[in-house]
Protein backbone atom coordinates (compact mmCIF):
# COMPACT_ATOMS: atom_id res chain seq x y z
CA UNK A 1 0.00 0.00 0.00
CA UNK A 2 2.99 2.15 0.72
CA UNK A 3 4.30 1.59 -2.49
CA UNK A 4 1.11 2.20 -4.10
CA UNK A 5 1.40 5.70 -2.43
CA UNK A 6 4.47 6.71 -3.51
CA UNK A 7 3.67 5.63 -7.16
CA UNK A 8 0.85 7.93 -7.00
CA UNK A 9 3.12 10.94 -5.94
CA UNK A 10 5.39 10.40 -7.87
CA UNK A 11 3.04 9.97 -10.92
CA UNK A 12 1.29 13.62 -9.56
CA UNK A 13 4.76 15.01 -9.11
CA UNK A 14 5.43 14.25 -12.83
CA UNK A 15 2.47 15.44 -13.98
CA UNK A 16 2.49 18.61 -12.57
CA UNK A 17 5.90 19.53 -13.57
CA UNK A 18 5.57 18.80 -16.68
CA UNK A 19 1.93 21.40 -16.79
CA UNK A 20 3.94 24.09 -15.83
CA UNK A 21 6.85 23.33 -18.04
CA UNK A 22 4.42 23.02 -20.86
CA UNK A 23 2.94 26.21 -19.87
CA UNK A 24 6.32 28.24 -19.79
CA UNK A 25 7.14 26.82 -22.70
CA UNK A 26 3.82 27.32 -24.79
CA UNK A 27 3.99 31.07 -22.60
CA UNK A 28 7.67 31.49 -24.39
CA UNK A 29 6.82 30.61 -28.01
CA UNK A 30 3.10 32.56 -27.29
CA UNK A 31 4.97 36.01 -26.59
CA UNK A 32 7.67 34.91 -29.28
CA UNK A 33 4.48 34.76 -31.55
CA UNK A 34 3.24 38.09 -30.87
CA UNK A 35 6.34 39.80 -31.23
CA UNK A 36 6.99 38.63 -34.64
CA UNK A 37 3.46 39.70 -35.20
CA UNK A 38 3.92 43.04 -33.91
CA UNK A 39 6.88 43.60 -36.19
CA UNK A 40 4.91 42.10 -39.07
CA UNK A 41 2.28 44.51 -38.05
CA UNK A 42 4.32 47.45 -37.88
CA UNK A 43 6.17 46.73 -41.49
CA UNK A 44 3.14 45.76 -43.30
CA UNK A 45 1.01 48.73 -41.86
CA UNK A 46 3.00 51.69 -42.38
CA UNK A 47 0.94 54.92 -41.64
CA UNK A 48 0.67 57.64 -44.46
CA UNK A 49 -1.11 59.89 -42.13
CA UNK A 50 1.07 62.40 -40.30
CA UNK A 51 0.76 63.65 -36.39
CA UNK A 52 0.47 67.07 -36.12
CA UNK A 53 1.16 68.88 -32.78
CA UNK A 54 0.36 72.49 -32.18
CA UNK A 55 3.99 73.68 -32.80
CA UNK A 56 3.91 71.56 -36.46
CA UNK A 57 0.32 73.22 -37.37
CA UNK A 58 1.84 76.64 -36.83
CA UNK A 59 4.83 75.45 -39.44
CA UNK A 60 3.46 73.25 -41.94
CA UNK A 61 -0.62 74.20 -41.76
CA UNK A 62 -0.83 77.78 -40.81
CA UNK A 63 0.21 80.01 -38.61
CA UNK A 64 -2.68 81.64 -36.51
CA UNK A 65 -0.76 83.52 -34.09
CA UNK A 66 1.12 85.65 -36.62
CA UNK A 67 -1.89 86.51 -38.79
CA UNK A 68 -5.18 86.43 -36.57
CA UNK A 69 -7.06 87.76 -38.52
CA UNK A 70 -6.20 85.88 -42.07
CA UNK A 71 -6.40 82.09 -43.20
CA UNK A 72 -2.97 81.64 -44.71
CA UNK A 73 -2.28 78.40 -45.89
CA UNK A 74 1.27 77.32 -45.57
CA UNK A 75 1.74 73.74 -47.22
CA UNK A 76 2.30 73.09 -50.77
CA UNK A 77 -0.38 70.58 -51.17
CA UNK A 78 -3.88 70.59 -50.07
CA UNK A 79 -4.58 68.59 -46.97
CA UNK A 80 -7.16 67.10 -44.70
CA UNK A 81 -6.72 67.56 -40.88
CA UNK A 82 -8.25 64.86 -38.57
CA UNK A 83 -9.05 66.36 -34.54
CA UNK A 84 -9.53 62.89 -32.82
CA UNK A 85 -9.14 61.29 -29.65
CA UNK A 86 -8.28 57.54 -29.17
CA UNK A 87 -11.19 56.57 -27.20
CA UNK A 88 -13.73 57.73 -29.56
CA UNK A 89 -15.44 55.05 -31.66
CA UNK A 90 -16.50 57.26 -34.57
CA UNK A 91 -12.57 58.53 -34.81
CA UNK A 92 -11.84 54.60 -34.89
CA UNK A 93 -13.72 54.35 -38.18
CA UNK A 94 -12.52 57.16 -39.60
CA UNK A 95 -8.88 56.09 -39.33
CA UNK A 96 -8.67 53.56 -41.35
CA UNK A 97 -9.88 55.49 -44.29
CA UNK A 98 -7.94 58.01 -44.09
CA UNK A 99 -4.83 56.09 -44.00
CA UNK A 100 -6.28 54.09 -47.73
CA UNK A 101 -6.55 57.49 -48.48
CA UNK A 102 -3.51 59.01 -47.58
CA UNK A 103 -2.01 55.83 -49.68
CA UNK A 104 -4.43 56.31 -52.42
CA UNK A 105 -3.30 60.09 -53.14
CA UNK A 106 0.12 59.83 -51.41
CA UNK A 107 1.49 62.86 -53.56
CA UNK A 108 -0.92 65.12 -54.10
CA UNK A 109 -2.59 65.97 -50.81
CA UNK A 110 -1.24 65.65 -47.04
CA UNK A 111 -3.98 63.93 -44.28
CA UNK A 112 -2.81 64.87 -40.61
CA UNK A 113 -4.05 63.60 -37.39
CA UNK A 114 -4.52 65.58 -34.36
CA UNK A 115 -5.21 64.21 -31.17
CA UNK A 116 -7.22 66.23 -29.13
CA UNK A 117 -6.46 64.95 -25.72
CA UNK A 118 -2.82 65.48 -26.26
CA UNK A 119 -3.24 69.12 -28.31
CA UNK A 120 -5.89 70.37 -26.22
CA UNK A 121 -4.94 73.97 -26.94
CA UNK A 122 -4.95 73.35 -30.47
CA UNK A 123 -8.51 72.12 -30.19
CA UNK A 124 -9.73 74.69 -28.40
CA UNK A 125 -8.41 77.34 -30.79
CA UNK A 126 -10.60 75.67 -33.94
CA UNK A 127 -13.44 75.53 -31.54
CA UNK A 128 -13.62 71.64 -31.45
CA UNK A 129 -16.44 70.63 -29.60
CA UNK A 130 -17.03 67.06 -31.13
CA UNK A 131 -14.86 64.73 -32.82
CA UNK A 132 -14.32 63.19 -35.30
CA UNK A 133 -13.86 66.97 -36.68
CA UNK A 134 -12.48 67.26 -40.15
CA UNK A 135 -10.47 70.29 -41.47
CA UNK A 136 -10.40 70.20 -45.55
CA UNK A 137 -7.49 73.24 -46.48
CA UNK A 138 -7.45 73.97 -50.16
CA UNK A 139 -4.39 75.88 -51.55
CA UNK A 140 -4.94 79.33 -51.88
CA UNK A 141 -8.29 79.11 -50.37
CA UNK A 142 -10.40 79.28 -47.22
CA UNK A 143 -10.72 76.15 -45.05
CA UNK A 144 -13.95 73.83 -44.47
CA UNK A 145 -14.92 71.95 -41.90
CA UNK A 146 -17.11 68.52 -41.68
CA UNK A 147 -18.16 67.03 -38.19
CA UNK A 148 -18.97 63.75 -37.79
CA UNK A 149 -17.33 60.32 -39.30
CA UNK A 150 -17.94 60.29 -43.27
CA UNK A 151 -17.70 57.58 -45.50
CA UNK A 152 -15.01 56.89 -47.62
CA UNK A 153 -17.09 58.09 -50.90
CA UNK A 154 -17.50 61.50 -48.76
CA UNK A 155 -14.34 61.94 -48.39
CA UNK A 156 -13.38 61.33 -51.78
CA UNK A 157 -15.43 63.70 -53.65
CA UNK A 158 -14.94 66.69 -51.07
CA UNK A 159 -10.56 65.86 -52.39
CA UNK A 160 -11.66 65.46 -56.00
CA UNK A 161 -14.17 69.08 -55.23
CA UNK A 162 -12.54 71.01 -52.86
CA UNK A 163 -9.03 70.09 -52.77
CA UNK A 164 -7.77 69.01 -55.89
CA UNK A 165 -10.57 71.29 -58.21
CA UNK A 166 -11.23 67.91 -59.97
CA UNK A 167 -14.78 68.37 -60.95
Amino acid sequence: MKRATILIAAALIFTLASCDNSNKKSESVSAESKQETNTTNTENNMTKTINLTRADFLTKVANYEKNPEKWEYLGDKPCIIDFYADWCGPCKMVAPILEELAAEYEGEIYIYKVDTEAEQQLAADFGIRSIPSILFCPVGEAPQMAQGALPKDAFKQAIEEVLLKKS
